[in-house]
């Protein structure tokens, strides 16, 4: 998403900006942009917090499915 950032351009970046300083106006446009970054940064907050327990369940069941591999080798063996 960040790489392109939806594929907006820094002509259309500037064009959106120019529109919401004259809709909402020099005061309250910094409000609005640090009440939206707080909401980007607990939406991220949140969706690590589903992410983390699921990555290490993941990762478990990796670790045991590599360990019963090794295991399968030696007894051939």
């Amino acid at each position: 998403m960040s790489a392109q950032l939806l594929f907006i351009g820094t002509t259309e970046l500037m064009l959106i900006a120019g529109i919401a300083l004259l809709l909402f106006g020099g005061k309250k446009l910094p409000e609005m942009m640090r009440g939206m970054g707080r909401g980007i940064s607990e939406f991220k907050k949140g969706a690590k917090e589903v992410t983390d327990p699921i990555n290490e369940v993941k990762d478990e069941i990796l670790s045991d499915v590599d360990e019963q591999g090794q295991t399968d080798e030696a007894v051939k063996q």
